[in-house]
């Protein structure tokens, strides 16, 4: 029977992210060898992720972060059962791990991002290890990239809530790329201008103009004007750069915009959030 010490045990939790004790009972099990002291962590890991296949993961984390010269964004969401684990510190930690990755390596998409290597293994396992030590079903749900000349990344407070916006200008004033990604953040915009939002949005939106116009007893052939009406207060409060800029509601986002360079632009964003 193998001496399992406690640097053994360390160095097992560091390896893993399992509790101490975890860590012991699987060294212990495999009398001291790290690999089969790893694959004990991650089958219990598989055996919990089974059989709480069926529950909804709808609390948890969601993180973006910039690369040091700001031309790359990640957005990434951890789901977890229940806020108690969203909370914790090494619950945010894995998935911080995970974000820093994604900004080091670029993935194209969630598969790819899952597929990486991480701490020895693929961030799809360590996900299924994890729900081993946590406890609860846990899923890497999402994950985003914007790539521009300026990327700008926002956390609300409580970790819920999360945008990356790109602009097509660096070199001006911190504040003013900060500004719009909260704003982003707060009134919540489909798309940068008119032009960006998608057909069949538009389309809904003429459609329900027009119903509610009919349920008001408007005249049939004044539904298409007055749906269009519609249609641009939609764009007005919907659509980035039309929107009232939340710091001063004189203006448009798109007119602070110029007001601070005549050839800054936003060129897109994400924005992903949690029971928000």
């Amino acid at each position: 029977m193998a001496i399992i010490t406690s640097a053994d045990v360390a160095k097992l939790r560091r390896m893993t992210l399992a509790g101490m004790m975890d860590c012991k009972k699987a060294l212990e099990e495999a009398d001291g060898n790290f690999d089969k002291a790893i694959e004990i962590i991650r089958k219990k890991g598989q055996a919990v992720a089974s059989k709480r296949s069926d529950r909804e993961a709808t609390e948890g984390v969601v993180l973006a972060k910039v690369t040091a010269d700001a031309k790359f964004g990640a957005l990434t969401v951890l789901n977890s059962e229940t806020d108690f684990v969203a909370k914790n510190a090494d619950f945010i930690a894995f998935a911080t791990k995970i974000n820093d990755l994604a900004l080091a390596k670029k993935p194209a998409d969630l598969n790819s991002l899952l597929s990486l290597q991480l701490d020895g293994g693929k961030v799809a396992d360590k996900v299924t290890e994890y729900i081993g030590i946590i406890g609860e079903k846990l899923e890497l749900s999402f994950y985003e990239k914007v790539e521009a000349q300026y990327v700008q990344a926002y956390i609300h407070p409580g970790n819920k809530l999360a945008t990356l916006v790109g602009f097509n200008k660096a070199g001006l004033p911190l504040q003013v790329y900060k500004d719009i990604a909260m704003q982003v953040a707060a009134m919540n915009p489909v798309a940068v201008d008119k032009a960006d939002v998608p057909e069949k949005v538009i389309a809904q939106e003429i459609e329900i103009g027009k119903e509610q116009a009919r349920r008001e007893g408007k005249p049939e052939e004044m539904l298409e004007k007055i749906a269009q009406g519609k249609l641009a207060k939609f764009y007005k409060e919907s659509t980035l750069l039309n929107q009232e800029y939340i710091k001063d509601n004189k203006m448009t986002v798109g007119q602070y915009l110029k007001s601070v360079d005549k050839e800054l632009n936003v060129i897109t964003f994400r924005r992903f959030s949690l029971n928000l």
